[in-house]
C-alpha cells in the first residue's frame, strides 16, 4: 500500500470510528431517556431519527471506503454495491428532513404569540413522530423504486460504462434516469435547505430581537459572558452552517465527479471525505448531552489538573 492510500485509509477509519462511537452513544442516551420516562420530547424524538439516519450514512459509506482503502473491494458485488448506496440515499435525505423538521420546529416553539405560527405550535407537538414516519416511508419508497428503473432501463439500453466511486463500480446513467434523479432527490434536497436557511435565519432574527428588548431589564451590574440568547444563536449557527457547508460542498464536488468522464484520485477521496463530515461531527453538534464528548472534557480536565 503507497503512502498516500495509507493516509486517507487512516483519515477513513478514524471518521468512521468517530462517527459510528458517537452516534451510537447519543442513540443509546435517547433510548436510555425513553426506558425511563416511556416519552421523548419533540426535539428529542427528532435528534433521535438524525442520529439514526447519520448511522445509516456512517454504515453505508464510512465502513466500505475504510474497507476498500485498506484493500478489501473483493467484498463488494453487484447487489452488496447497489444496496449499500440505497441506504446511504436514505440516511441522507432522512439526515435532511430531520434537519428540516428541526429547525422549523424549533422556530414554531420560539415564535411570538402573535406571528403566523401561533396556531401551528401545539399541532406540531403532537405530530412530530408522524411527520417523521411519513418522511420515512417517502424515502424508502422513492430509493426502492428508483434503482429498479435504472435496471429497467440498463437492460433496454444494454450500457455498458460504469464508474468508478472508490469501493465500487455502478452503470452509468443516461439523461432521463439523471433528471429522474435531480426531480427526485437533489429538487427537494434544494427546497429542504431554502427550508432550513429561511427557519433558522428567522430564529436568530426573533433572539437578536427578543436580546434587545430585555437588555434594559437586566442589572448593568451583572456581567455575564455570554447572554442565553447569544448562545443559542451561536447553537443555531453552528449547527446550520455546518450542515449546510457540508452537504452543499458535497453535492458540488459530487457533481465534478459525476461531469468529469475520469475524476482525479483526490478528487474522489475528498469528495468522499467531506460527504461524511457532517454524520461524523453530527453528534457533537446536536446535543450538550452528548456522553463521548462529556467524558473527552472529563479527561481533558483531569489532564490539566495532573
Amino acid at each position: 500500500m503507497c503512502s498516500r492510500s495509507l493516509t486517507i485509509g487512516i483519515m477513513f477509519l478514524s471518521q468512521s470510528t468517530v462517527g459510528i462511537l458517537g452516534n451510537i452513544s447519543l442513540l443509546s442516551h435517547y433510548l436510555i431517556i425513553y426506558y425511563k420516562e416511556h416519552t421523548l420530547k419533540p426535539t428529542d424524538l427528532i435528534l433521535t431519527h438524525l442520529i439514526t439516519a447519520n448511522s445509516l450514512i456512517m454504515v453505508s459509506k464510512g465502513v466500505p471506503l475504510t474497507m476498500a482503502a485498506f484493500g478489501m473491494k473483493q467484498f463488494f458485488n453487484d447487489f452488496i454495491c447497489k444496496l449499500l448506496f440505497c441506504i446511504e440515499r436514505l440516511g441522507r435525505s432522512m439526515s435532511m428532513g430531520s434537519i428540516c423538521i428541526l429547525s422549523v420546529y424549533q422556530a414554531m416553539s420560539i415564535s411570538p404569540i402573535n406571528s403566523c405560527w401561533k396556531n401551528l405550535k401545539v399541532k406540531s407537538s403532537n405530530n412530530i413522530g408522524l411527520f417523521i414516519s411519513l418522511c420515512w416511508v417517502l424515502y424508502i419508497t422513492l430509493n426502492l423504486i428508483f434503482p429498479v428503473f435504472v435496471h429497467i432501463t440498463r437492460i433496454h439500453k444494454n450500457t455498458t460504462e460504469k464508474r468508478d466511486y472508490f469501493y465500487c463500480s455502478i452503470w452509468g446513467h443516461d439523461i432521463i434516469v439523471g433528471s429522474l434523479y435531480t426531480a427526485l432527490f437533489v429538487g427537494p434536497e434544494v427546497l429542504i435547505s431554502v427550508l432550513i436557511i429561511g427557519s433558522s435565519g428567522s430564529m436568530i432574527a426573533f433572539l437578536y430581537r427578543h436580546k434587545q428588548h430585555i437588555q434594559h431589564i437586566r442589572s448593568p451590574h451583572v456581567h455575564l459572558r455570554t447572554s442565553p440568547e447569544s448562545r443559542a444563536t451561536q447553537s443555531i449557527l453552528l449547527l446550520v452552517s455546518s450542515f449546510v457547508g457540508f452537504y452543499s460542498l458535497s453535492s458540488i464536488l459530487q457533481g465534478f465527479v459525476a461531469v468529469l468522464y475520469e475524476p482525479s484520485w483526490w478528487l474522489v477521496n475528498i469528495t468522499a471525505i467531506i460527504s461524511i463530515c457532517f454524520p461524523t461531527l453530527g453528534p457533537f453538534l446536536v446535543s450538550r448531552d452528548f456522553l463521548v464528548f462529556r467524558f473527552c472534557v472529563f479527561w481533558l480536565s483531569n489532564i490539566k489538573i495532573q
